[in-house]
């Protein structure tokens, strides 16, 4: 069986933005992580709306859909259903050490701010947040009501890092690819994966011989 770099588990719930969960598994991937990965149904809804992506209903054909179009190594995108107990992600003997919930919905975020664990995504990330292991969860909602801040300030409290899905635009984006990569590259930053398709802030200036002195 094929040795990793680390393990992440990846949850995909029905919130608008699915292209940003697609290419950071793209990109987990690429840098050699198992994924370990939950789709919500309503995400499956929206990544037929939003993409030319048709993911099948069934976890086992999932499994063999992203793995095909990743590229992945045999093992390394391991699906499970909402309701698959035994999944590693539902014990904090199995879980990995990272989890992100890119999209995160609103009601996904209801759940876990209140302990809901009524499907394995809630219940994986709850375990995250019992393990005091890192946590990630990537609204993208506008605007946000006094429920949704409440429960994201709840969450933070916890120890839990809110990146909402809010491209920058000091990079000058040219296509959608290049906002999404802006978010995608700010979430692989928080948990610890390099990128080298999007400059850091200062980057360049680092990598110049100019004095920055000599401008003040």
């Amino acid at each position: 069986m094929a040795e990793f770099t680390q393990r992440v588990t990846l949850a995909v719930t029905g919130a608008s933005g699915v292209q940003y969960a697609v290419r950071l598994m793209e990109c987990l991937v690429a840098a050699d992580v198992q994924v370990l990965l939950m789709i919500s149904r309503a995400a499956q809804v929206v990544a037929a709306t939003e993409t030319e992506l048709t993911i099948p209903g069934a976890t086992a054909a999932q499994q063999v859909y992203f793995t095909q179009l990743f590229n992945a190594k045999t093992g390394q995108i391991k699906v499970f259903s909402r309701e698959q107990w035994m999944a590693p992600v539902a014990s904090g003997s199995g879980a990995p050490a990272t989890m992100v919930v890119c999209p995160c919905s609103t009601g996904t975020l209801s759940a876990i701010a209140t302990g809901a664990s009524n499907n394995l995504i809630e219940r994986a990330a709850d375990v995250a947040l019992k393990e005091r292991r890192q946590l990630l969860l990537v609204p993208r909602e506008a605007p946000y009501s006094e429920i949704h801040l409440e429960n994201m300030l709840k969450l933070t409290r916890m120890g839990a890092v809110i990146l909402p899905a809010s491209p920058g635009f000091y990079h000058k984006p040219e296509t959608i690819n290049d906002m999404i990569d802006f978010v995608v590259a700010r979430i692989l930053s928080q948990i610890g994966i390099e990128q080298s398709f999007m400059p850091r802030w200062g980057d360049a200036l680092l990598q110049s011989d100019e004095n920055p002195s000599s401008h003040d």
